[in-house]
């Protein structure tokens, strides 16, 4: 099932699109603050965010640049629904990585129209994923990374420890959850050996290592 973040301040318009949403087969979440969507979509995985520009804390914009700032969340579609109908407000928002954009007064059949035609396209797409962090860049389907340009030699184990952080990026790793990563290749390995691996990696990604940091008596984490 499909799960939508909907960061709307009006009660009554929040319960209509939830409502709707759910009468399609989506799962829905509301929000009527920035602050807390912002401690929500760090722990949920999200399929789109629909997202009012006026908001009682942070403004949508703020939003959109939250989102697409990050590795982790920066493929989710976004909408934004606002009574901000300037050329400008418009320009702006897709400028900061809206998918659509739609003006209020508006009818919930063209919204659920507009989500499914945003949904489609980004379901519907083959180009294959790419994490970068300045000059350093991670292909997952290729299982290649590169640092300015050369590419790094990593072992499948090294990658596949590296892949796990970064696609938790900002949240912390146990080492736990790093062994089961590695455990297909067949070699018996213990919380310990993710501290090696670490170092290799750290050692091979030179002047970025600074990225994986320590969780003290936990794991690692990926993040700039």
């Amino acid at each position: 099932m499909r799960k939508v973040a909907v960061i709307e301040d009006d009660p009554d318009l929040s319960f209509l699109i939830k409502l709707n949403l759910e009468r399609e087969g989506f799962e829905v979440k509301t929000f009527s603050r920035a602050t807390d969507f912002f401690h929500s979509v760090l722990k949920d995985n999200y399929n789109l965010v629909l997202v009012d520009i006026m908001l009682p804390d942070f403004d949508g914009y703020r939003i959109a640049k939250f989102l697409k700032s990050r590795p982790d969340l920066k493929d989710i579609p976004l909408i934004f629904i606002t009574a901000k109908g300037g050329e400008e407000d418009k320009l702006k928002g897709f400028e900061l990585g809206a998918d659509d954009y739609i003006t209020k007064p508006f009818s919930l059949k063209e919204l659920i129209a507009r989500i499914k035609a945003v949904l489609r396209r980004y379901e519907g797409r083959i180009t294959s994923k790419v994490y970068e962090f300045k000059e350093l860049k991670i292909f997952p389907e290729e299982k290649r990374v590169f640092l300015k340009g050369e590419e790094l030699h990593l072992t499948p184990a090294e990658f596949k420890i590296l892949l796990k952080l970064v696609e938790n990026y900002g949240k912390p790793v146990s080492r736990e959850s790093l062994l089961d990563e590695i455990q297909e290749f067949g070699k018996e390995s213990t919380e310990r050996t993710i501290d090696v691996h670490i170092k290799h990696i750290r050692d091979k990604l030179k002047d970025y290592r600074f990225l994986i940091k320590t969780v003290r008596g936990f794991g690692y984490k990926f993040e700039e």
